[in-house]
């Protein structure tokens, strides 16, 4: 009987699928119409100065062309001649290069420590820890740099007096103006690492770090093979984030070193653009350079979205 039942149930036609109702909009349309204001409003702000700094980057464009004494005239990758024919935007791009890459591996360094620590305190020290850091992450560029070289003043400035050096000049020397501003950087940047590392061990279970510590893994070892491991996600993120803030630094050079150094010697890729743009007056070769910098941080993200795919993120 039960064989002759299961045999009609094959047999019988299926069932007839629910229309769709009349109006149903197509779900494809609907997360489109939501996005609809943002896009517009980023198209705005992001899509139309990008295409301007393209378009200013093909043409010759002075304060001659700008007051309208000459006419502005189409030169197309000349700019990009000029520009990586220039020894100086080579020296400048591997200055660049070399300060992020350092201000990238410290400010991980420091977040991910403070992090750990963050775990072992108790709660007062834990709070305390947390409103001071997000103070220097609240902090504005300008306000930051600012204070760093009152503390670095060679005159008046307490550390020189707590080191005993004197009336020494941190931003005399080009390692040590670098220096000076990468603490800075590092100052304001560990906060957004540390705070995002805290939350990802949080949510690692209680179990495995036991497990670990019974094993007799040290901690600098259940760091190195447990940690890291299961909180790869998360540092991909901060680790690109910070590159693309540390690479595009600007406030901190500008401020701290007058402009970029003396004789240029700590001029970073925005600092050359906004003196090629705006001291010097040419407006194309500047927003060449900004087109590079441009150019390098899409890569980065590029990088970015394939390591996420790579690790089996939605994207």
């Amino acid at each position: 009987m039960a064989a002759q039942d299961t045999l009609a149930d094959v047999a019988a036609p299926p069932t007839a699928v629910t229309p769709r109702p009349r109006g149903h909009r197509r779900p494809g349309w609907t997360p489109w119409l939501y996005l609809a204001p943002a896009l517009v409003v980023l198209g705005g702000l992001l899509v139309y100065p990008v295409y301007q700094l393209g378009l200013i980057s093909l043409l010759t464009y002075t304060q001659a062309q700008v007051s309208g004494g000459e006419p502005v005239r189409f030169q197309g990758f000349g700019n990009y001649a000029a520009l990586f024919g220039d020894d100086q935007f080579w020296s400048v791009l591997l200055a660049t290069v070399g300060f992020a890459a350092a201000c990238v591996v410290s400010t991980l360094a420091v977040g991910c420590a403070l992090a750990v620590l963050l775990t072992r305190v108790r709660a007062l020290p834990r709070l305390a820890l947390m409103l001071a850091a997000l103070g220097a992450w609240a902090t504005p560029a300008v306000t930051g740099s600012t204070v760093w070289l009152f503390l670095f003043d060679p005159d008046f400035g307490p550390v020189n007096r707590v080191l005993g050096l004197g009336d020494h000049s941190w931003t005399y020397g080009r390692s040590s103006a670098f220096l000076l501003v990468l603490l800075e950087v590092v100052w304001c940047s560990f906060p957004f690492v540390m705070v995002t590392m805290y939350a990802g061990i949080r949510a690692v279970p209680a179990e495995v770090l036991e497990a670990a510590a019974l094993d007799g893994a040290s901690q600098w070892r259940i760091w190195r093979s447990v940690l890291a491991p299961l909180l790869r996600p998360i540092l991909t993120v901060v680790a690109v984030q910070s590159v693309i803030w540390d690479f595009k630094v600007f406030t901190q050079i500008y401020v701290m070193t007058n402009g970029g150094g003396i004789a240029g010697q700590n001029l970073v890729l925005n600092v050359y653009a906004y003196q090629k743009a705006f001291a010097s007056s040419q407006y194309g070769l500047g927003s060449a350079i900004g087109v590079v910098v441009l150019l390098v941080l899409l890569a980065v993200t590029l990088v970015h979205l394939r390591l996420l795919r790579g690790q089996g993120e939605e994207l």
